[in-house]
């Protein structure tokens, strides 16, 4: 007989990155159960700085899943 089972959560978390000029990026951080504002901003500017994410002036930065 089969139970049912949980699936298991994704592992990798989404953001959306917003410029001052209108662009959007994409960063996905893996393994991050909670993440506060000023973890993932210091991350995408460490993201910046090795060529990963557009340079620019970030105005935003919000969790889509």
């Amino acid at each position: 007989m089969y139970t049912f089972r949980k699936s298991n959560p994704s592992k990798s978390v989404m953001f959306v990155v917003t410029y001052d000029d209108a662009r959007t990026a994409y960063l996905w951080v893996d393994g991050v159960k909670t993440a506060d504002e000023w973890t993932i901003g210091s991350l995408a500017r460490t993201q910046q700085q090795q060529g990963t994410l557009p340079e620019g002036n970030i105005t935003s930065i919000k969790r889509v899943r």
